[in-house]
């Protein structure tokens, strides 16, 4: 039986990083509170084996800083030589596979990752991540435009790259000249290179303005991280009885009949009542206005939906969107339904495009079918920061 593939990190850190600028490498510099190389070492948390490459003169920081956590390997004048130290460091220790990363990259999405390995995992003997060019390419000489570029067919180099750990070392062991990354050795010993998708989020730090952009992607994915999304559920129904009018999502519809509650039976807007209430956490209406409680008798059912949309906001949250479902054969809801997603956005105090309301029949089956009660369904979305 063959052997399950096995899988390392190789993250090159030798480099000077010149065109940066500072008083030390960039790989050392801190983002957001922390070092680009350690986030970039993060990135591969669930891999056991991480060998990172790193200058001679940085070696014992190295050690102090991440000793603990990964294979430190010292690093050679190019970029090639510490690729090749790392690789050798892999030779036979049982690793079938390597990705090997930039360390000036520290935001690669973890789906970058996946789509290297998966591609590896179905057969390919390398794999790397790239995005296509969509710019206009030109020539130029001393800042003259001399020529145009065609840009089919091209595409933005990115990393991990992914190998087979034999390919890729034997690649190396016979390259005579160097190389811009990894992919260009192996294409150039016969390896076919499977392109797997990129992201913009994955740049690498080359100049000092990169780290101002890095650190607003890392304040979006935070702000994303810190997102509270909540989802409610909200049903009622409601009875047919004598009566001459309907109150539904806050509008009142003459009808030849009425519905029967403790309140003024508004079924449409119980239901969504019951759909924030439920975001929340916090019961339902009963628990907030029992029935039992003489001074909710004929109370409008505004209060209700108020007091949850009230609710919301007091605890963080706002309303993402609304939906709510009337099912019943008569009245007629269509006429009615900008009306009703008005009332209830001006209750909630939100705009009326994140609220909406329709209707559907039963088809004349059950209760709703024989005209005999209305029922409601609600969703309720609510966002909030943690």
């Amino acid at each position: 039986m063959t052997a399950p593939p096995t899988y390392a990190v190789l993250i090159t850190a030798a480099g000077r990083g010149t065109r940066m600028g500072g008083d030390e490498p960039k790989q050392w510099r801190d983002l957001a509170g922390r070092t680009v190389l350690a986030r970039s070492i993060d990135a591969f948390g669930g891999f056991d084996r991480i060998v990172v490459v790193v200058h001679p003169d940085d070696m014992a920081r190295a050690v102090r800083e991440i000793g603990g956590r990964v294979t430190l390997v010292a690093g050679a004048d190019t970029r090639a030589g510490s690729v090749r130290a790392g690789l050798e460091v892999l030779d036979g220790s049982g690793i079938t596979h390597v990705l090997i990363h930039d360390g000036a990259r520290p935001l690669v999405p973890a789906a970058v990752i996946e789509h290297v390995v998966a591609a590896l995992q179905s057969g390919a003997p390398a794999a790397a991540p790239a995005l296509p060019v969509t710019d206009a390419l030109w020539t130029g000489v001393d800042g003259v435009v001399t020529g145009v570029q065609p840009r089919d067919g091209l595409f933005r180099a990115q990393t991990p790259q992914g190998f087979a750990l034999d390919v890729i070392l034997a690649a190396h062991r016979a390259a005579t000249a160097g190389a811009a990354d990894d992919v260009e050795l192996a294409a150039g010993a016969g390896v076919p290179v499977t392109i797997t998708p990129g992201d913009e989020r994955n740049l690498k730090l080359t100049v000092a303005g990169d780290f101002g952009r890095a650190e607003r992607i890392l304040a979006d994915l935070e702000g994303a991280n810190d997102m509270d999304v909540r989802l409610g559920n909200g049903y009622d129904v409601h009875a047919l009885g004598p009566g001459d009018h309907v109150w539904l999502c806050g509008v009142r519809i003459d009808h030849n009949a009425g519905l029967i509650g403790h309140s003024d039976a508004d079924v449409g807007m119980h239901a969504l009542t019951d759909a924030i209430y439920g975001a929340l956490a916090a019961g339902d209406i009963g628990r907030h206005f029992p029935p039992s409680d003489p001074q909710w008798k004929g109370a409008a059912s505004e209060i209700f939906l108020r007091h949850a949309a009230e609710l919301a906001r007091s605890r963080g949250f706002r309303l993402a969107n609304a939906d709510v479902t009337l099912v019943c054969e008569q009245p007629k809801i269509g006429p009615h339904a900008a009306a009703m997603q008005d009332r209830l956005a001006a209750i909630m105090d939100v705009a009326p495009d994140r609220v909406s309301v329709k209707a559907t029949t039963s088809e004349r089956l059950g209760f709703t079918g024989r005209s005999e009660g209305i029922a409601a369904l609600a969703t309720a979305t609510l966002i909030g920061g943690r």
